[in-house]
């Protein structure tokens, strides 16, 4: 019964994020009635409070209180899957994504990697250097590094055509926690041959660490985005805690 619970919670809540999502439902629209959700969902009410309650949390519709809850705006979170996969991440906002592979086998970790995942300096990893397109356009360079018992899973594999993500986790590896750090750069030489824009041009810097569900590190990666193809936005509402950390460097 738990199991089926938790099953109808996110279901419901993903059909309510979709409605947003494809405009179905406006800013200004009622969000559907609890009984006309419990009856399209077979559900008790507690599953769909619960869905309601998520997209409270997210900054989509208002509080209610004691009303049907309204749609705030089409601004809309991301998925799990969108926060570390490209791939899925310009498909659920409605780009055709690309890869093209510059490099894909063994290197050495350097310090910053060999710390995240556990291993020695210098010690080999799985080295993948992309560069991610969008609609054919070239928008970011993508370096991802995997632990040897990871990325061995992917030395024979197409990933120009294919997720890598999606064929790691066929194969059984668990990317269940990710910590994300956003951070200026400027395009060097090699970048901006390969994005088609001058060097020193501005970047986004976006560092992902993955872990599995026991904690174990099974990604470090770097990806440089386009300054101006990419913007963030973020709704919080009074009562909860932001996931944004926003940092002050000294000096």
């Amino acid at each position: 019964m738990a199991l089926r619970r938790t099953q109808q919670h996110s279901m419901i809540a993903d059909y309510l994020r979709n409605l947003i999502r494809s405009k179905k439902l406006s800013p200004g629209d009622f969000l559907p009635s609890e009984a006309e959700l419990c009856e399209q969902f077979s559900s008790s009410r507690g599953p769909v409070r619960q869905a309601v309650a998520a997209l409270r949390s997210e900054g989509l519709i208002s509080s209610g209180r004691g009303r049907r809850s309204v749609v705030l705006g089409r601004f809309t979170s991301e998925s799990f899957d969108s926060i570390y996969s490209v791939t899925h991440w310009l498909r659920e906002r409605g780009f055709e994504p690309g890869a093209s592979t510059l490099w894909l086998g063994r290197c050495p970790a350097t310090d910053r990697e060999a710390e995240f995942l556990r291993v020695e300096p210098g010690s080999p990893v799985i080295f993948v250097h992309r560069v991610r397109s969008a609609n054919g356009m070239p928008i970011a360079i993508e370096r991802m590094f995997f632990p040897l018992e990871v990325g061995s899973q992917i030395l024979s594999f197409d990933a120009d055509n294919e997720s890598i993500h999606d064929h790691l986790r066929s194969q059984g590896v668990d990317f269940d926690n990710v910590n994300r750090e956003l951070s200026l750069a400027s395009a060097s030489e090699e970048d901006a041959r390969s994005l088609n824009v001058e060097p020193g041009t501005p970047l986004w810097r976006l560092h992902l660490d993955i872990s599995d569900h026991s904690g174990h590190p099974v990604e470090c990666t770097k990806i440089l985005y386009l300054g101006d193809r990419m913007t963030l936005g973020m709704t919080n509402v009074r009562g909860t805690t932001s996931p944004l950390e926003v940092k002050l460097s000294e000096g």
